[in-house]
């Protein structure tokens, strides 16, 4: 076995493990720190294909905010996780069943996956000859798919708009900022001058 064969089957079982303890941990720090491993295991995996930027992208994206953002989450809010598991608890059977379902799929797919003859010859085709394979990929989304990328984008953007729309709540208790009224305020109406003589109070 040669090196890129071991750390394939290093990368491969840390992530397993990883997954495995990020779902079975009963501490969600210690699960975070898990999910984060396998993340970066993942982040390995394609390293190995070739794929740096793939690699670099799971490692910044959801290494460096999501998992982050999640350890955060979980050790600011008062969760009462005790309750969450016992509610968790009831629908154990039907996970395992739906993770035996899986399981079985992927029996099946990876028993009868084989390579295809002309697959390499089409990757090598898609990618420029003495071309980085990030700078081919940005040859590919900036130039033949150019419109189908900033559609994506686009429809991004509208769906946090619109999902910011949806969620803002506007409460009487909370008192909120009014630009428009702080800008077209009369000067002589808001502030009043007191001639304060000496020794004093107002």
């Amino acid at each position: 076995m040669n090196f890129a064969g071991f750390a394939f089957y290093l990368f491969a079982l840390s992530t397993i493990i990883g997954g495995f303890f990020t779902v079975m941990g009963r501490n969600p720090v210690h699960s975070v720190l898990w999910l984060i491993l396998s993340f970066l295991s993942a982040a390995g995996l394609f390293v190995l294909l070739g794929a740096e930027f793939v690699a670099m992208l799971l490692v910044i994206v959801y290494v460096g905010a999501v998992a982050v953002l999640f350890l955060f989450v979980v050790m600011m809010l008062d969760v009462d996780f005790a309750e969450l598991k016992a509610e968790m608890a009831q629908y154990l059977p039907l996970a395992l069943l739906i993770g035996l379902v899986l399981l079985m799929q992927l029996g099946m797919a990876f028993g009868i996956w084989t390579a295809s003859e002309g697959a390499e010859a089409a990757r090598q085709a898609i990618k420029p000859h003495n071309v980085h394979n990030t700078a081919a990929l940005g040859l590919l989304l900036y130039d033949e798919y150019f419109l189908l990328f900033q559609l994506a984008g686009l429809i991004l953007l509208v769906a946090m708009i619109g999902a910011i729309v949806l969620t803002l709540r506007h409460r009487k208790d909370v008192k909120r900022q009014n630009v428009l009224t702080q800008m077209y305020r009369d000067p002589a109406a808001t502030m009043e001058l007191k001639n304060v003589k000496p020794g004093q109070g107002l």
